[in-house]
């Protein structure tokens, strides 16, 4: 690229081996003069669209951020990670090996995605939480807390993943007044998540609790019954608390 259509350059390398970067001209809400974070070299960083290292993020390796996407804070994306679209990723958030976050995704706090995993569309990932292997979060979903989503699980639709849980599998039904997200361990069921064997116990108490009707608690036990079958291989009703 020729040096008057550059949006940024690299100052010498600091203490941290990575090189602090100095916008050359006006982009998005990027200054002209603007310092940004720190990056190993300009195959970290697209010189085009509005995608920016912020504060002491980094990105090193051959992780690559473009479009419009942003690093933040003290956020670090490495080894052959990807940030792109309109996503963010900032705090103390950390992305790396071949994990790709994009679309209008977040990844924020002290979350980590990494492995093979996939955050994208509107989905967030904060908290403590960790995504990776080959697992997806996508759609609307939201997964924080202390939770793990790994293996090949799918976190999609607006399901909501929290608390201190480990996911392998996921399916996410919006039939009832509030969203059901059911894991190989536990169900979310709006924002209030429990064991199987806890819902299978309490089900009826929480239903009422939540001014659901005897039919509508009916059809939420059916529905878990099924969705336990698929997850476990048994109907919930045969499980053993």
């Amino acid at each position: 690229m020729n040096n008057m259509n550059k949006k940024y350059e690299l100052l010498p390398k600091g203490e941290n081996g990575l090189h602090q970067i100095r916008a050359l001209r006006d982009f998005g809400d990027v200054r002209i003069g603007a310092l940004g974070g720190y990056i190993e070299g300009e195959s970290n960083l697209i010189q085009e669209g509005d995608a920016w290292v912020y504060g002491n993020a980094r990105v090193s390796g051959n992780a690559w951020v473009s479009d419009n996407a942003w690093v933040l804070g003290n956020a670090w994306v490495s080894d052959n990670a990807w940030v792109l679209g309109n996503a963010w990723v900032l705090d103390n958030a950390r992305v790396s090996d071949n994990a790709r976050v994009l679309g209008n995704a977040r990844v924020l706090g002290n979350a980590r995605v990494y492995g093979d995993a996939r955050v994208y569309g509107n989905a967030w990932v904060y908290g403590n939480a960790w995504v990776f292997g080959d697992a997806w979060v996508f759609g609307d979903a939201h997964v924080f807390d202390d939770a793990h989503v790994f293996d090949t699980a799918r976190v999609s639709g607006n399901a909501r993943v929290f608390g201190d849980v480990q996911v392998t599998q996921c399916l996410y039904f919006q039939q009832f007044k509030h969203s059901i997200t059911a894991t190989d361990t536990h169900v979310f069921i709006g924002c209030e998540g429990h064991s199987w064997a806890y819902w299978k116990a309490n089900i009826t108490q929480i239903g009422e609790e939540h001014r659901y009707t005897p039919d509508e608690i009916r059809q939420v036990a059916n529905l878990l019954n099924i969705l336990h079958l698929q997850i476990n291989g048994k109907l919930l009703t045969e499980a053993s608390k």
